[in-house]
Formats: C-alpha cells, sequence, structure tokens
C-alpha cells in the first residue's frame, strides 16, 4: 500500500501514539484539578504548549488550543471580526482558501459584513495589488492562507505583511492579518519571530497534517492582538476556549511539533525527492497532462518570496489527466493499492468542480481529471516508480475505453 493522501491526513508517528496512550492511561486528571493527578496533566498540557510554540518560533503564552485547524479558522474569524466591529465591516481574503475559511466568510455576509474575495494567477498566486486595493478604510481584517491544500502554491506572506503595514500606514490604524498555515506546518519553515512575518497577528495549525492525532490544532495569537471569546465557561485557553482540556491530542501534539521541527531539513528535501520523481515521472511518460501549480518547489528555505515568485510546497502535486474522470481514476488507484484524492478531503463529497482549479481559470475538462498526490513522512523515491506505472496503466486504459480525443 502507498499512502499519497497526507493533505487529508497523515499517520501518527510512533512516539505520538504512544504518548497518547500513556496519558490516557495513566495521566487522566483533570488539569483545572489541585490534586497531583491534575498537576501532572496540566504540566503535560504547558510542556506541549512551549513544544508547539518553538516549532514556530513564538511563546508559548500566544498558542490557543483548538479541535483542530477549522475551529482554529472560525475562531480566528469570527472573533477577530467581533473584536474589531468599530474598526470596519470588510474582510479581505482569496478565492482560492480553505473552505474553513470560505464558509466562515459566508456566515459573516449573513451577519452583515463585507467580504472581499482577491483572485490569483494561473499559479495560484494572489495577486498583490489587487490585495493592496481592496485594503480601504472600511477594511478590518485579511485572510490569506500559507500554503494551499489542493495545489501546494506558496503565497508570499513576508510581502503581505509589508501590503499590510502599508496599508496600516496609509489608513491610520490596525488591520488583523490571518494566515491558514495547516498544510505548511511541519513542511515549511515557519518561524513568527523573523522580522519577515512581523504584522503577523493570528496563524492557524493542526496537529493531524503533520503525524500528530486528529481533533487537535492551535491558534496563534499576536501580542497585543484582541479576540472577543465565542463560548463560556470555566475560563480555560485564556478564556478564549473554555473547556476541559483535550489532555492525550494535545500531549501528542506537542511530541509531533517538536520531532517535525527536528527533522524540517531533512523531511522536506524527501518531500521534494519524491515530488519532483513523480512529476518528471509523468510528464515523461503519459502524454495530455497538466500540472496544476507552481511546478516547481521552494529550492532553499533561506529564499525570501516575492509576489512574483510561484513556487509550491513539495508535500503537494495536483495533476489533470485530460480525458479522465479524476473520481474513477482514483478508486482505481485504490484498487491497486495507491491511494490519492481529487482535492480537499473536507470537500471532495460535494457536488461541483474544484473552486481553487476553476479561480486557476482551468477549463472543466482539465478540473474533472485532476488528482492531487500528497507526500508525507513515510514516503519514499523509490515509491514513486509503482506509482507512475500504476497511474499510467490506469490512464492510458481509461482513454482508450472512452476513445479519447485531444482538442
Amino acid at each position: 500500500m502507498i499512502y499519497l493522501d497526507n493533505g487529508a491526513t497523515t499517520k501518527p508517528y510512533g512516539e505520538v501514539t504512544a504518548t497518547i496512550c500513556a496519558v490516557m492511561e495513566q495521566t487522566y486528571g483533570n488539569p483545572s484539578a489541585l490534586h497531583d493527578m491534575g498537576m501532572e496533566a496540566e504540566r503535560l498540557m504547558k510542556l506541549a504548549r512551549r513544544q508547539v510554540a518553538e516549532a514556530l518560533g513564538t511563546a508559548p503564552e500566544r498558542l490557543i488550543f483548538t479541535s483542530g485547524g477549522t475551529e482554529a479558522d472560525n475562531m480566528a474569524l469570527f472573533q477577530g471580526m467581533a473584536a474589531k466591529k468599530r474598526g470596519g465591516r470588510k474582510l479581505v481574503t482569496t478565492e482560492i482558501e480553505h473552505p474553513a475559511i470560505l464558509e466562515t466568510c459566508r456566515e459573516l455576509e449573513k451577519n452583515g459584513y463585507k467580504i472581499a474575495r482577491v483572485g490569483v494567477d494561473g499559479n495560484g498566486l494572489v495577486d498583490l495589488e489587487e490585495l493592496e486595493a481592496a485594503l480601504n478604510e472600511d477594511t478590518a481584517m485579511l485572510s490569506v492562507m500559507h500554503v494551499n491544500n489542493e495545489v501546494g502554491t506558496i503565497q508570499p506572506i513576508e510581502a503581505i505583511c509589508r501590503v499590510k503595514r502599508e496599508a496600516e500606514e496609509r489608513l491610520g490604524r490596525k488591520i488583523l492579518l490571518h494566515s491558514d498555515a495547516v498544510q505548511s506546518f511541519g513542511k515549511l519553515p515557519i518561524n513568527l519571530g523573523r522580522r519577515e512575518w512581523d504584522g503577523l497577528d493570528l496563524l492557524s495549525v493542526s496537529a493531524h497534517k503533520l503525524h500528530g492525532p486528529k481533533g487537535v490544532g492551535a491558534l496563534y495569537i499576536r501580542k497585543d492582538t484582541h479576540l472577543e471569546p465565542l463560548l463560556h465557561g470555566g475560563g480555560q485557553e485564556g478564556g478564549l476556549r473554555p473547556g476541559t482540556e483535550n489532555v492525550p491530542g494535545v500531549a501528542g501534539f506537542g511530541v509531533a511539533a517538536e520531532l517535525a521541527a527536528k527533522t524540517l531539513k531533512a523531511r522536506s528535501a524527501r518531500l521534494r525527492a519524491c515530488r519532483d520523481f513523480l512529476r518528471r515521472g509523468i510528464l515523461d511518460q503519459i502524454p495530455d497532462v497538466r500540472i496544476n501549480g507552481p511546478a516547481d518547489t521552494l529550492p532553499d528555505e533561506t529564499v525570501t518570496l516575492s509576489e512574483k515568485t510561484a513556487y509550491s510546497c513539495p508535500s503537494v502535486l495536483n495533476v489533470s489527466f485530460i480525458g479522465v474522470k479524476g473520481e474513477v481514476l482514483l478508486h482505481d488507484l485504490e484498487g491497486r493499492g495507491v491511494f490519492v484524492s481529487t482535492g480537499a478531503a473536507c470537500s471532495s463529497k460535494k457536488k461541483g468542480g474544484s473552486h481553487v482549479l476553476a479561480a486557476m481559470g482551468l477549463s472543466e475538462r482539465e478540473m474533472e481529471g485532476a488528482i492531487r498526490f500528497s507526500f508525507g513522512e513515510f514516503n519514499t523515491p523509490d515509491e514513486m516508480e509503482r506509482v507512475i506505472a500504476e497511474v499510467k496503466d490506469a490512464v492510458l486504459r481509461f482513454r482508450s475505453l472512452s476513445r479519447f480525443r485531444r482538442e
């Protein structure tokens, strides 16, 4: 079996599973309790908060644990806009955000907020001139994902931070900047202490995308950034997310984040090797395909992205096989022991084509045949030889059955 759907979820590290089991069996006290069992659970919470914070290059007190990336995104937008109600009613985002952002924006619109959705180019790169123009006197917040979950495009967060700072100077007031980093955390370097990231106020991450457990994530909240509580209760997580904490999940998240940070450079190189091998093999051996998103991965982690640069995260490769239906190809590959996806797992069961590929200008035929290969810690370049062979056989067979014609 070759698992290439790591963009949907990943296999937990063995150390993560062992930690979760140990906490559930031995340290099941409530972190708010005053006895030793409670204090030990609280210690594990603090340890995990420090582990995740260090992996992000920030201080532990800047993190709020959530149930995952979706809750972190919702918290950022709903509670951020509520806190900025006197500073404007407009939120600026892009056309290719994750549904956790786009659906939240639709709910905000129902409540009278204004949403501006900025376009992207053929690589999925945000139009910074359009973004800058959208930041006006009514803008309260800006949300742009770090890495697109379907095609892997890396957005130039450094340049977006600069655009945001310049808009604040021009308008004479604060604009909140949020980024969904669910797909980039653990694959690309993130250092919230870097000067280039100055201006980023909120950042969402998730554990199960970097070989941690499902059901836990975190929201980074920059110092002096105020959010309005959505829930009320026992005052946990700084009063922003009350309720008894998921100690086993949080502890597992901490272990996963620490492991991911320690091996980031080697992992990125391995992911890049898998992606490059598969991309070359598909292009060389299968005719009539289209690579969706940037062809190249970020060549060096020290490279600073500009608004004109188009690079892909090494963990994602999106390919359109013209004349083949992606869903049919997915199930055929599943029967061969190769697991892939047709796009975002959270929206793959919904009808209609990919909003990401549509925003990038793909035709219906190109969108119909799109497959996402997403790589993780346990994939190797050697596996890609078999994947190429299986994909080639399946694509050519389906084309022969459907009397494929080039257009």
